[in-house]
């Protein structure tokens, strides 16, 4: 059994053991050289109301950002406002079950996700923009360019994403053991408060390593938004994001591509995702944060932030 396996079934066991959206500002009447801030929903084709987020100057290039289980899109909040501040119109919706987008019961899986996000990048009319995914939400993108081409697309981030596939099979040999993701859906189910928790104070951050420095702000953010997120979204993703298969979507990606991955991520192993990943798409760059955790949004967030902004300006 994997270190990652050990984790997640210890965090059940011991969880076993134990027990808004934002008005939308007054951006138009701003000029359009200063950066506007706008926040509203869409809705789905299956009548989900999708909240979003659209900052920074509304004539600037764009960024979209999908974010990752179950965290929601304030997770890229540092990202965001530094990317703004430099020029970028940057927009992130709350996928469906989570944030403050809509509980639907049904839909909680890639291929949906992957159209609720072209959806967003239709209605706000987004073209020549760079998507970036975190960790699902790098499934989400993959998805979204293989059922929807890259027409919209100008580049491609994925950040410590869950692509080709992560759940161990024939197949994929060095996968995740299902038992990690079966402990997950028990943790899910037992007491999802607690197990947020410790994920969020254990692996996610690194904050389990030897002479780490947990940060209890970063472990409440990361309690509060898996919370908000609605139980039967959360429990159904965990089957999206560890089964489903991206060979085929990574082929079709023919946009310049980043892929950024931590070598000490215990959540998504760098071996069989971002390293098998940049090998999949055409021309692909590699960036290994070493040392890095899993949540190197927060982490590492001053080189990531530079690193994104360095890749978009080529």
């Amino acid at each position: 059994m994997t270190r990652l396996a050990q984790l997640f079934v210890a965090s059940t066991l011991a969880v076993a053991a134990s027990a808004a959206s934002a008005a939308p500002a007054a951006a138009e009447a701003a000029p359009r050289t200063l950066a506007a801030f706008a926040s509203d929903h869409i809705t789905a084709r299956d009548g989900t109301p999708l909240y979003y987020k659209d900052w920074g100057p509304k004539n600037g290039p764009v960024v979209v950002f999908s974010h990752g289980w179950p965290l929601n899109s304030d997770s890229w909040e540092a990202q965001m406002m530094f990317l703004a501040d430099h020029g970028y119109r940057v927009v992130a919706h709350d996928r469906r079950g989570h944030g403050r987008s809509g509980q639907s019961w049904n839909g909680n899986h890639m291929d949906q996700y992957a159209d609720d996000l072209a959806t967003v990048m239709a209605q706000l009319n987004l073209t020549k923009a760079t998507l970036v995914g975190f960790s699902t939400g790098g499934g989400e993108v993959a998805r979204y360019i293989g059922r929807h081409g890259t027409q919209r697309v100008a580049k491609v981030v994925l950040v410590s994403a869950v692509t080709p596939i992560m759940v161990k099979t024939q197949a994929n040999p060095n996968g995740v053991p299902m038992a990690a993701f079966d402990g997950l859906r028990k943790g899910s189910l037992d007491n999802r408060a607690q197990l947020y928790k410790d994920i969020a104070a254990g692996p996610f951050f690194g904050f389990n390593r030897p002479g780490a420095t947990p940060s209890p702000g970063l472990v409440d953010s990361f309690w509060r938004q898996g919370m908000v997120a609605g139980h039967k979204a959360t429990f159904d993703s965990i089957k999206a994001f560890s089964e489903s298969n991206f060979v085929e979507d990574l082929k079709k990606i023919d946009k310049p591509t980043l892929v950024i991955h931590g070598d000490d991520d215990q959540i998504v192993p760098i071996e069989t995702t971002g390293r098998a990943t940049a090998k999949l798409v055409p021309g692909a760059t590699l960036i290994e944060y070493a040392g890095g955790p899993h949540g190197i949004t927060d982490t590492h967030k001053d080189r990531l932030n530079q690193d994104l902004l360095a890749f978009i300006r080529r």
